[in-house]
Order: C-alpha cells, then structure tokens, then sequence
C-alpha cells in the first residue's frame, strides 16, 4: 500500500510534517536532558506521559507554521506539480520549520535563566539591547554551542528526510473519479489541520492553551516539557505581560494589601468535609431570597430550593465574581486568582505555581475530587484542577452512559448530581469535593421529561435555572441520608453572572453579582452578610473555618472576619473597578468615578468632589492590589511553599 501511495502529493504532506514532529520529538528530549536538574522527580513511565501530551501542541504548533505549505500542497491546481512550484514551497517549508527548531533549541539553553518557555514578550524584551549581535554569538557559539550543534542536525536530518520523499504528477484516467477524490481529502486535510490547531474539536473544548498541559503533568514546572516555544510564543501573541508597579514600598504594600495569609487562630485543625458546588451562570438576580427589593417586593425568582435553603445558611447577599467566564469561576474560587484583565489559565504566567483548597486540604490528607458533567478536556478544567492539585477528576467519560448526555456540553445536571452524590459515599473522610453544573447554559435545552415544568420567566435561561435548582434539591435529599453530611461544610456559587432582566444587574457592578451561601447542616453558620465580597474570599474563608495551621497564598480574604482592607477588584474592557463598603470606583487615569451604589444602584451619580477623602482610599488600594498582583504573577510567587 505504501509502495502504492509513494508520490502521491497528499500522502508526501503528511510524512513531510511527520518528519517535525519527530525533531520537535527530540528536542524535547533533549531540553529535559540539558536541564534535568529543574525536574529533579524522574520516573521513566511518566516522562513518556510527557511526551505522549507533548505531541497534542506539538501538532498545533507545526500546522500553524505549517498553514501556507499545506494550502500549497492540497490547492486543486495543476502548477502544484511543477519543480518551480515545489522548490519555491520547500524553501518556505524549511524557513518556517527551521524557524521553530531555532526557537525550541534556543529554549533548551535558555530555560535556566526564565525557568518557562519564551513567549512573545521575548521580542519585546531584547528589543532595546544595542549589542545583541555581539549576544548572539557568544550565546550561539561559545557559551551554547551544543545546542547550535543540535540545530544544525536537526536541519540535515529535515533536509535529508524531506528530500527522501518524492511528489508525482498522477496519470488520471477518469476525471470524475479524481476530482471527487481529490475534493474528499482537502476537506479531510482541511478539518483535520483545524482540528490539530485547536487540540481538539469537540463542541465544548476551547483551543488548547499553555495551561492545557497540565493535563499530563505531576507539578507545574513539567509544562514547560510537555509544551514547546513556537506553541508558547503563538498563544501568547495577543497576551500582553504585566509590567512591575511600585506605587508603593513594600513594606508599605503589604501593610495595605499583602496576599501572604497566616493562620489566625492557635486552635486545633477542624477536619470538616468541603463540597463546593459552582453553578453555571447562576446570577445573583435568579435567587428571590437575596433579591427582596426587586418588583415592589413581589419578586419569586427560580431558585425555591436555594431560597428554601438560604434560610438555614450563611448567605452573602452582596457577593461577586472575579471574571465573566467559567475559566476566570475556577481559579477565583479554588485558588483565590481572580481574571484580571484576562483569564489566568490563558495568560502568560499560567504555568505559575499555585496554592490552591485541594492541594492544601491534600497536605491534611483530604481525599480531593471534582465532577464536571462535560467530555473530558472541556474548557481545560481537567487540566486546570490537575494543577491546582486535586487527585480525582470525574467527567463525562467517567460517567459512562450517553443516555443522559445533553447533546451539546455534558450530563444533564439531574442525574450527574446524583452519580456525584454516589461517588461521595465511597471516599475516605476527610474530603475536599467539588461540582461544576452545565445545564443552565446556551442553547438552554431541557430534558423532555422536564420541558414546561418549570417557569419561563423573561429570560430563555430562567426555565434551565429552576431545572438545576430542582436538581440540587434532589443532591441535597440524597446527600442528607449519608453519614458523612452532618459533618460537612457546603459552599455554594455560580462560576459568573449573565444576562439581566432588572437595570441594576445591568450596571457594571450587577454584571458580576452572583451569589455566594455556606452551609453547614450542623445550624453553625446562619443569618445574612452584607457587606461586598466575592470569589477568591471563598478559599481563605474554608481554610481559616477549619483552623488551618500554615501560612498560604490567596488574593482573596477572609469573609467571615472582614477587615478594614477588605475590598474587590474587576477589569472591564482593560479598565478597574474597585468596590469598598458602600463604594465603587471606576477608575480611569483621566477621569475616574466615584459611585455609592447602595443608594445609586443604577452608578448614574459621580460623589467623586463631595467624597474625595473615600475616593483616594479606594485609589490607593486599588494600587496595592495592582503592585502585588503584578509583582506575584511575574515573579512566580503564587505558593507559600
């Protein structure tokens, strides 16, 4: 067969850019030999896991480079046969590959120095150097030449190898035949480069990022194997890098804003069990019980269960998100790292270390889960609480029975609840555990036992809400049979707010109200707060409820002690918005507006000239929060280790 294919254009494309994959192969190889002392935990079996996860970007990154070669070789024209044609191609086909040799053999060395994988802003960073020709050598042939030796063997043996396989002219006997055929597979070259660009193309998989790998990895210092510097360099070209502030001295910094949290009590650690459970775009506005002011007071809302439940719980009534997505929701919620300007497993410094519940609850020997309803890989969750350090991940594969499959994102809340409530009573006390729903969201489809049975409201969301609500209601009854529920804490949340059908969820403060309740089934924690909090509070505030004994990382604080520094902070549209008590401040470095928004909720009346003492507070702990955001992020500092 093989022998058959010799010549064949199609089948020259793919064993040309097989050829990359396997130097790409090799120079992962070697930056893992060169710099082996920063993965000092080597276990022959997982390094293979690295490599087997390696080729998924390795893949993306060679299609990019690879898009004009491809489109040369699969376009339906006859020129494509020509020597001229050829030659001119395979010098755009060595231009574009040695290109990203260069850069994944410059890493190897490099590495060392940055401890992760250039990325764009490497241009910008060596932009202002007026010796770098003078750099260059030495780097390339004095201090490195073992790499540059390596380069250049890469380039035979893709010259070699290349040269190796030839392109024919085919002899076409029926031109129907070679036309529908020739049609078949560009569109099967075509979905399949896209598919490969992507990592993937499932309905609810997002284009592989940087933080996709921690899928394959044991620590997050491992990304930097599985991934490579094109792959690096290509997600990072539309991510703008943080940029160091000093507002302030750091002393003074940490007395205004310091994310270093220590233990406030000497009381012993609390072994309570944890189940978080994040609700997909469950607004604040959905929830009648925090909603009383709403329609003369007539408000029901869709959530009875919730609002049945609230008055049992401790209820943040003025609770937020840190972001607009559902991968800005996890971070913020156990890892206490909020999506600023963009989402964290999406920027530059996604590879960071980080503190987050599951890894510090491990450390207290919590068994960690966490169960999301969609295809395994959906939206990098897999691989975001892989980092985080939770041990067990539960998803649609796991499920094991399409029968309950929505068609589009996952398992249908209803039954997904239940199988997460069945997996709990299997796992050794104590345990940290976690639920990310699905149902309520776009294209807001029902299961049809269930369609008509709950109320439309004004909203095509408001029907799938009172379908999770019904949902919960069931977790809960099933929940509440087992031993180990009396001696749980439960936390509840949505991931972020959506669309609105009252003006002020409308404003730029009700776009990320969400709700936020803790329950224990013991009657310890009741009543009403509300005072502003959000998200990244709900990690320190667990840790510190247990009497958790070390010193840990959270950018959030705890909402069960408020103290005076406790504020929030969004972006929107690249500008801050920080909220303090009764205050919000949209800041602009030109024309920033003070806002009461207890008594403004629509944020129409500028205060910033009657209140200018509260307006230059906000002001400075915004630029707290930027200088140790900023200075962590870049440094790595994300984990009090």
């Amino acid at each position: 067969m093989l022998r058959f294919l010799r010549g064949n254009i199609y089948f020259s494309l793919l064993l040309r850019l097989l050829i990359v994959v396997a130097l790409y192969a090799i120079c992962r190889i070697a930056f893992y030999i060169v710099n082996a002392s920063s993965f000092p935990e080597f276990n022959f079996l997982h390094f293979l896991t690295l490599l087997y996860g390696g080729l998924k970007f390795d893949i993306s990154a060679i299609i990019y480079l690879n898009i004009l070669f491809i489109i040369s070789q699969i376009i339906p024209l006859k020129i494509r046969y020509s020597k001229r044609y050829q030659k001119i191609f395979t010098g755009i086909f060595f231009f574009f590959n040695g290109l990203g040799l260069a850069f994944n053999v410059a890493d190897i060395a490099y590495f060392p120095f940055t401890l992760k994988r250039s990325t764009f802003s490497m241009f910008a960073q060596f932009s202002n150097e007026q010796n770098l020709g003078e750099l260059a050598i030495k780097f390339i042939f004095m201090d490195y030449w073992y790499t540059t030796l390596l380069f250049v063997l890469c380039i035979y043996v893709m010259y070699w190898a290349y040269m190796q396989i030839p392109i024919k002219k085919p002899k076409i006997k029926n031109t129907v035949v070679y036309g529908s055929s020739a049609a078949v597979m560009i569109l099967m070259i075509i979905w399949f480069s896209i598919a490969g660009m992507r990592g993937g193309f499932r309905h609810s998989t997002r284009p592989i990022t940087i933080s996709n790998a921690g899928e394959y990895v044991q620590d997050p210092s491992e990304i930097n194997i599985v991934i490579n510097t094109p792959f690096s360099i290509i997600r990072t070209l539309k991510t703008k890098p943080l940029k160091e502030q000093n507002f302030f001295t750091e002393t003074v910094a940490d007395s205004l804003y310091n994310p270093i949290k220590k233990p406030i009590t000497k009381q012993k650690f609390k072994p309570k069990n944890i189940v978080v459970i994040i609700l997909e775009s469950f607004s604040r506005e959905f929830l009648g019980s925090f909603n009383p002011q709403l329609d003369e007071g007539k408000y029901k809302g869709y959530t009875p269960f919730l609002d049945s439940l609230a008055q049992h719980a401790l209820c943040f009534t003025n609770a937020y998100a840190n972001g607009r997505k559902s991968i800005e929701g996890l971070p913020s919620v156990l890892s206490s790292i909020p999506g600023i300007n963009e989402p964290f497993v999406l920027s530059y410094y996604s590879g960071n270390k980080i503190n987050s519940l599951g890894g510090l609850l491990s450390e207290k020997g919590y068994h960690t889960s966490f169960f999301h309803g969609a295809p395994n890989g959906s939206m990098g969750f897999s691989s975001y609480t892989k980092m985080a350090g939770i041990e067990h991940y539960f998803g649609k594969s796991e499920y094991q029975n399409d029968d309950d499959f929505d068609g589009i994102w996952g398992i249908w809340d209803e039954p997904f609840l239940q199988y997460w409530a069945k997996n709990i009573n299997t796992f050794k006390q104590p345990f940290f555990t976690c639920v990310f729903t699905l149902s309520s969201h776009h294209p807001f489809k029902l299961p049809v036992a269930y369609e008509g049975k709950f109320p439309k409201g004004t909203l095509p969301v408001h029907q799938n809400v009172g379908y999770t609500d019904m949902a919960l209601r069931k977790f809960f009854k099933t929940a509440s049979k087992s031993d180990w529920y009396k001696n749980t804490l439960f936390i509840i949340t949505a991931d972020h707010s959506t669309l609105a059908s009252h003006p002020e969820y409308q404003t730029s403060l009700g776009a990320f109200a969400v709700p936020i309740i803790i329950f224990d089934p013991s009657g310890a924690l009741k009543g009403k707060r509300d005072y502003p909090v959000q998200q990244i509070d709900i990690p320190p505030t667990i840790l510190n409820y247990l009497n958790f004994d070390k010193p840990y990382f959270a950018f959030g604080h705890d909402m069960l002690h408020p103290q005076k520094n406790h504020f929030i902070v969004h972006t929107i549209d690249g500008n801050y918005q920080i909220i303090k008590d009764q205050y919000v401040l949209k800041y602009h470095e030109e024309n920033s507006k003070l806002h009461n928004y207890k008594n403004d909720v629509l944020l129409k009346k500028d205060i910033s000239h009657h209140h200018p003492k509260e307006k230059q507070e906000l002001d400075t702990y915004l630029k707290a929060f930027i200088q140790q955001y900023n200075k962590n992020m870049i440094k790595n500092s994300l984990m009090v280790e």
